[in-house]
């Protein structure tokens, strides 16, 4: 996977979880809980949409990875790459 393709893979999955998402103006530098208004409940429901679609097995120690869409390519892209 490209990086292009897994920034759309996690937009594509925070619009399953949250369909009124409003991507326009997202910062991907910025903690995406903080633009687009996601509680844990909805960033644990990334992390096993992840694990479901991926097999990829994220321990918890490791979400803060997962903060910005930009920390998000640069965490999945070592174990996307073969996808």
């Amino acid at each position: 996977m490209t990086r292009d393709d897994i920034k759309d893979l996690i937009l594509d999955i925070i619009a399953d979880i949250d369909e009124d998402a409003e991507f326009a103006g997202l910062d991907s530098d910025k903690p995406l809980r903080d633009q687009l208004d996601l509680d844990s409940m909805d960033f644990l429901d990334i992390v096993m949409e992840l694990r479901k679609r991926h097999k990829l097995q994220i321990p918890e120690e490791e979400y803060p990875e997962l903060a910005t869409l930009n920390s998000c390519v640069n965490y999945l892209e070592p174990k996307l790459k073969d996808q």
